[in-house]
């Protein structure tokens, strides 16, 4: 029976969508085709939807015919994410019985396959009031699923649900560098490369980052991190070089060893966003204050790059808090919180455009892009469809019907958006 179920995965896997962002944390789907107008409300376009119990952010991740996303449950059913635009140092009053959990979602379907709890009890850390217990993507390569919950544990699953180990960091207190009590949640998500799940475990005290081997959880290298509390996916690049995001400064790592091979900084004070690659660069955005940079990096650097310039391509002054930006067809899409988004050549970092999408609002949710577009959605429930190239031109605005702040995916020309009730799977009928 277990072959089976593998056989089945790789059969469906022509396109996978295997962690945070995709293939590479690009963003990008390979699919030809991709939906333009749906209406998650009221079931346009919308081949299923699956309610979710509980509280998530993790992002949908789409392998074989399975779509993987994570939840907690709180005791506390009044228990709410606060979304908008707003800034708050304080964490969310919940502090109730939670269980974490894993979802497998058929593809076709939409039926749960399995569900698994991975912890019951109260959690060890708060969150932000923006922020859940289950912040972080999943990921997989077709024969585990990764899930990990922060200071709740790092969790390995076979493909048909069951537990092959689990990991104990310790607690992970990811919060506000100026005052450890003020707790938002960690958000880091795992990666898998190589046989091998990678994290990023970045805290007050002790932050590493680590690679175990995903059938066992062997350690094959732990290096420490001179790092506080940051929230970015760190992402496995073409060359070998692991490259993190930190506030202290942006680092490339040897992926087979953890040896620390470059970086460069400074750095802001908080750091969300996951690295991309695209057109021979790594590209790093941020924007806390003192320093909002946006990184454009070329491959191979040795050592510290404020002094070996030659490795960094371009910079510009201004980046990005949250949304991941994405790279597609010569341009670089940095959309800031408040739905301007900025458009940059590659090669040159020259501004292209800059334009405010649709009517503005709250934008949390890193943008993709698919079949010539870029899809944005905003925490008001509404995913933007814009047209890629030199000038902003809006294609369609599809409302979901829910708060989104999470990060779509588009496998086999099909959108899979995670809302804060639903997991939708959306596809133009032909």
């Amino acid at each position: 029976m277990k072959s089976l179920i593998l056989l089945s995965a790789a059969a469906f896997a022509a396109e996978s969508w295997p962690q945070f962002r995709g293939v590479g944390a690009s963003g990008v789907s390979a699919s030809a085709t991709a939906p333009l107008r749906w209406n998650g409300e009221k079931g346009e376009n919308v081949l299923w939807k699956t309610a979710i119990p509980g509280l998530g952010l993790s992002s949908p991740v789409v392998f074989g015919d399975r779509v993987f996303v994570t939840s907690a449950i709180s005791a506390d059913a009044t228990s709410k994410v606060k979304h908008g635009l707003y800034g708050t140092t304080e964490s969310h009053a919940d502090t109730s019985k939670q269980q974490w959990k894993t979802y497998a979602v058929d593809r076709k379907s939409g039926k749960i396959v399995w569900e698994q709890l991975a912890h019951e009890g109260l959690p060890k850390t708060k969150r932000h009031p923006k922020a859940t217990q289950a912040n972080s993507t999943c990921a997989t390569d077709g024969k585990f699923v990764v899930s990990y919950f922060g200071s709740e544990g790092l969790y390995v699953y076979t493909w048909d649900g069951k537990l092959a180990w689990k990991k104990d960091h310790g607690i992970v207190n990811a919060g506000w560098f100026f005052e450890p009590d003020y707790e938002w949640g960690a958000a880091s998500s795992p990666i898998v490369h190589d046989g091998a799940v990678i994290v990023q475990v970045d805290r007050h005290k002790d932050s590493f980052i680590a690679a175990y081997e995903i059938a066992t959880g062997k350690e094959r290298w732990r290096t420490a991190r001179e790092e506080i509390p940051t929230w970015g996916t760190p992402t496995v690049m073409p060359n070998g070089e692991l490259v993190t995001n930190g506030t202290k400064s942006v680092r490339g790592y040897d992926v087979k060893t953890g040896k620390e091979l470059w970086n460069v900084g400074p750095n802001s004070e908080i750091t969300v966003t996951t690295p991309i690659f695209a057109d021979g660069l790594y590209f790093v955005s941020n924007s806390y204050p003192p320093i909002q940079k946006t990184y454009a990096i070329k491959p191979g650097a040795k050592g510290d790059l404020s002094k070996a310039t030659e490795f960094v391509a371009w910079t510009q002054p201004r980046g990005v808090y949250m949304p991941t930006p994405v790279a597609y067809d010569k341009h670089l899409y940095i959309v800031q919180n408040q739905g301007i988004m900025n458009v940059y050549d590659t090669a040159s970092g020259k501004q292209i455009y800059q334009q405010r999408i649709g009517t503005g609002g709250a934008y949390s949710g890193s943008p993709i892009a698919a079949a010539g577009r870029i899809y944005v959605s905003n925490e008001d429930g509404e995913i933007n469809v814009i047209k890629a190239g030199v000038q902003y031109e809006l294609l369609a605005t599809n409302p979901m019907g829910e708060v989104l702040m999470t990060s779509p995916a588009i496998v086999d020309g099909v959108l899979y958006v995670r809302g804060m009730s639903h997991l939708f799977a959306i596809a133009e009928k032909k």
